[in-house]
């Protein structure tokens, strides 16, 4: 990676923290710099507009997403196995990654009102719904692409619930597999 490369990512990861932290009114290039630990001016250097910057954190939630969801799917891929696996990176994502979750519900909201950002969203959330539709239909299901579409809205709604909603508390571990487990069962029937 190129230093510019590295720079970019660093500050989009610090535009993470600082929408986790201080939400989308405190997203400011001032503050990214800060968070990065950068010279003032790095962050404007780097995305001169506040879009730009949404972006890239956009871009950079969904790499960070795609590197642990690229999970090798088996030929027979088991809904029981599969279901531990993503109860794992769930419980990660309200815990020790909890600030990407609350970065993308910041980023979410706005998206109501960005026409450009909700587009970024919508690109890089399509990844995970394609990846979705290659896992139901390895799973066997009959019209894959909806129910891929419907089982990652009802686990985004499981991830909310938890992290910001009526839901929260310490996520455990074992719930969260029975719930996906309960979502595969329905979405496979």
């Amino acid at each position: 990676m190129t230093d510019t490369a590295d720079r970019r990512t660093r500050l989009a990861d610090a535009a993470v923290e600082t929408l986790a932290r201080t939400g989308m009114r405190g997203l400011t290039h001032r503050a990214v710099d800060q968070a990065a630990g950068l010279p003032e001016g790095s962050c404007s250097n780097c995305f001169r507009t506040r879009q730009a910057l949404l972006e890239a954190t956009v871009e950079r939630l969904a790499e960070r997403d795609a590197a642990e969801l690229a999970l090798p799917v088996p030929a027979v891929p088991d809904p029981d196995e599969l279901s531990t696996l993503l109860a794992d990176i769930i419980e990660r994502w309200l815990t020790t990654d909890r600030d990407r979750m609350l970065a993308r519900y910041e980023l979410a909201l706005e998206s109501t009102r960005r026409p450009e950002l909700r587009k970024a969203l919508r690109d890089s959330g399509a990844r995970f719904r394609t990846m979705a539709t290659e896992l139901f239909a390895a799973l066997g299901a009959p019209d894959p692409a909806r129910r891929a579409n419907a089982f990652v809205g009802c686990l985004d709604g499981v991830i909310f619930d938890r992290l910001a909603g009526a839901g929260g508390g310490e996520p455990d571990r074992q719930q969260l597999a029975e719930t996906v487990r309960i979502l595969f069962r329905g979405f496979l029937a």
